[in-house]
C-alpha cells in the first residue's frame, strides 16, 4: 500500500517563512512558539504516517497468506472429492476401493483444519493491523489539519487560532498513541 501523503508539509514551509518575516520585524513573539509546534506536529505527522503505511503493508501480506491457506485448504477438498468419487465408481463396478484411500481422505480432512485456523489465524492478524492502520490515519489528519491551522493562525494573527491547532495536535497525539501502544 501506499504512504499517507504529507500534504501540510508544503503549509508548514510557508508559514515558517511567513513567521521569520514576522520575526524578524521584531513583532509577535507568539508567532515562533506557532511556527515551533507546527514543526512538532509536523514530526509527529511523519512518524505517524510511516508507522501507518507499515501497517497497511502488513495487513496486505496478512491477508495474502490467509488467501493462500483458503486456497490450500479448497485444494485438499477437491482432492477428497476426487478420490471420493473414484471410490464410488469402484464401487459402482464391484470392486472394492483401496484403503489407502480412505485413509488419505481422513489424513486430507485432518490437514484441512489445520489449514482453515491457520487462515482464520493471518485473516485476524490482517484485520489487526488494518484497524491499527485505521487509527493511525485519524493521527495523521489530525496533525495536518492542526499545520495548516497553524498557518492560518500566523496569516491572521488570531492566537486562538493557534490554541485549536495545538487541540488538534493533541488529539492526534492520543491517536499516535492508541495506534503504537495498544
Amino acid at each position: 500500500m501506499e504512504e499517507i501523503e504529507n500534504f501540510s508539509e508544503k503549509i508548514h514551509e510557508q508559514s515558517n517563512e511567513h513567521a521569520h518575516h514576522i520575526l524578524s520585524e521584531g513583532k509577535e513573539k507568539w508567532v515562533l512558539y506557532v511556527a515551533l509546534t507546527t514543526a512538532v506536529i509536523a514530526v509527529l505527522a511523519a512518524i505517524a504516517g510511516l508507522i501507518a503505511g507499515d501497517h497497511a503493508d502488513e495487513a496486505m501480506l496478512s491477508q495474502m497468506r490467509s488467501s493462500d491457506q483458503w486456497a490450500f485448504y479448497q485444494a485438499k477438498g477437491i482432492k477428497n472429492d476426487v478420490i471420493a468419487s473414484n471410490n464410488k465408481v469402484l464401487l459402482a463396478l464391484g470392486k472394492i476401493p483401496p484403503a489407502a484411500d480412505t485413509l488419505k481422505i481422513k489424513e486430507n480432512k485432518k490437514e484441512q483444519a489445520q489449514i482453515m485456523q491457520e487462515a482464520k489465524d493471518a485473516q485476524k492478524e490482517s484485520d489487526e493491523h488494518v484497524a491499527k492502520h485505521k487509527i493511525l490515519a485519524r493521527a495523521v489528519t489530525l496533525f495536518q489539519v492542526a499545520i495548516a491551522i497553524g498557518a492560518i493562525s500566523i496569516i491572521t494573527k488570531r492566537r486562538n487560532l493557534w490554541i485549536a491547532s495545538v487541540g488538534f495536535a493533541a488529539v492526534g497525539i492520543f491517536f499516535l498513541l492508541q495506534g503504537t501502544l495498544f
